[in-house]
This record gives structure tokens, C-alpha cells and sequence, in this order.
């Protein structure tokens, strides 16, 4: 078993029992003590756990474990927001990809019916842009996982593309740890737009920044700019500008666009 799959696993037990214990987790995993010590102090350092004394419980009350509801709801008007910016940035003729998520839904709905190919593996975007008979709509294939479209083949054709700019979700941004997500099952298909793209942005609104998911798919020096929202801290936007990345709130009186 992969080290993501015993994380995911350690992860579902978490999020049903809130305590799991080394013993049983290593008979469960087949694996030993020492590899399950491991794996949640790893987990530990991301946030998603705290360590005890034979085991670990549950990370504190808001910390993300597994994944929300598709689509998720949370934050419209800042997602609405992150959206608009990011789809000016879409120009006629571009060749973009709208990574899966429930911003870069948004993204779709807001691009206009005209020339323009997009490249996405997402259910809903795919549905949505299904009616705009202009744009060029390309879907790689796969079989379904939750609302995305994912295998070894769908990733092979999207390394074969030319995209300009590629649009990420991502479950939480963290200097250390980068772009984030909860499962492993998701990351050929990401690191494959991250690595094709000529420019990756992230579109993530504040809730997601300071927290590490289980997964990373991308560092902080493969992204080119994060649009998020005005209520992501100033403090907070300058450690991220630190390390090159344009960070755009939308807020220009505190920066918003700049670096």
C-alpha cells in the first residue's frame, strides 16, 4: 500500500472515530509500528492530526480532513469575486484548463460563448460549457471519481497539449507545503496541467491559505499568481509575495495585485 493510501486511510478513521492507535492501524495497514509513526507525524506536521501517547486524535475543530460536499458552497461572493478577475485574464483564442473545483466553475460560467478552447476534466464545467457551441471544449477521458474525470491515459493526452494557461483549485496554500489536496488519485491529472501550462494561476478564496491537505501537486514556484479575495489578511498575502508569487485580492487600496 502507497504511503498517500494509508494517509487517506488513517484520515476516514480519523474523521469516524476522532482517535485512531498505532496498534491497530499497523495490523489494519499491514504495516509496522514504526511506519505508522511515521505516516502521522507526517500527518501531524500538515495539521491534520495531533499525536498522543499510542495513537493520535483528530486535528482541531475547522482543520481540513477529507473533502467537502461537490459542489462545494462555501464563500459565493468571494468566490464570485476570484472568479471575475480570473476569467479577465482569459483572453480570445486562448487554450486554457479549468482544473476541477467549484471556483473554476465559476470561471466557466462566466466565459462568454466565443472562440476559445478549454481543456477540463470536471463534470459540472464540462456540462456547463457543453452549451457554449463557440467554445472549443476538449475532455480528456478517464473513468469518474466524485465529479472529476481521472486515469493514466486522460493524463498522457493532457501532457501531449499545448495550454496557456492552466486555472488550479486547490484544497489548501501553504508556504511550505504549496498547493494541496486530499487525494492521491487526483495529483497526475494536476502535476499534468501544472507541468503542460505555460502559466499557472490558483484561484482560491482565504479560508484555504496557512493549511497543507494531504497531497501536495504543486510548489509556490511553479505559480505564477493566486487570485483570492479582500479578506485574506495583508500579513498573510505579503508571505506568499515573498516568494514571488502575485497574490491578487481584488483590493487594490491594500495591494491587492501587486507583488
Amino acid at each position: 500500500m502507497l504511503a498517500v493510501q494509508r494517509h487517506e486511510h488513517i484520515l476516514r478513521q480519523l474523521e469516524r472515530d476522532r482517535t485512531v492507535k498505532v496498534a491497530e492501524l499497523s495490523a489494519a495497514l499491514g504495516v509496522t509500528e514504526k511506519t505508522v509513526r511515521e505516516d502521522l507525524e507526517k500527518l501531524e506536521e500538515k495539521g491534520l492530526l495531533r499525536r498522543i501517547h499510542g495513537g493520535a486524535v483528530a486535528a482541531e475543530e475547522g482543520a481540513p480532513m477529507l473533502p467537502p460536499p461537490v459542489p462545494n458552497t462555501d464563500y459565493p461572493a468571494e468566490k464570485a469575486s476570484i472568479a471575475a478577475r480570473a476569467a479577465a485574464a482569459i483572453k480570445p483564442d486562448d487554450i486554457v484548463a479549468l482544473d476541477g473545483g467549484s471556483t473554476t466553475l465559476e470561471i466557466a460560467r462566466l466565459l462568454p460563448n466565443a472562440p476559445l478552447t478549454v481543456v477540463t476534466n470536471d463534470l459540472y464545467i464540462i456540462a456547463e460549457l457543453a452549451r457554449k457551441d463557440r467554445i472549443r471544449l476538449v475532455v480528456p477521458g478517464g473513468y469518474r471519481e466524485r465529479n472529476l474525470l481521472v486515469g493514466a491515459e486522460a493524463v498522457e493526452f493532457v501532457r501531449g497539449l499545448n495550454i496557456h494557461k492552466a486555472f488550479m483549485s486547490a484544497t489548501g496554500i501553504h508556504p511550505t507545503f504549496g498547493l494541496t489536496v486530499f487525494t492521491g488519485t487526483q495529483l497526475p491529472m494536476k502535476r499534468a496541467l501544472v507541468e503542460t501550462a505555460r502559466i499557472v494561476h490558483c484561484v482560491a478564496d482565504h479560508s484555504k491559505f496557512g493549511r497543507g491537505a494531504l497531497v501536495t501537486f504543486a510548489q509556490l514556484s511553479e505559480v505564477a499568481s493566486i487570485f483570492t479575495d479582500d479578506k485574506l489578511p495583508p500579513d498573510v498575502a505579503a508571505v506568499y509575495r515573498a516568494s514571488g508569487v502575485v497574490v491578487d485580492t481584488g483590493d487594490q487600496s491594500k495591494g491587492g495585485r501587486g507583488q
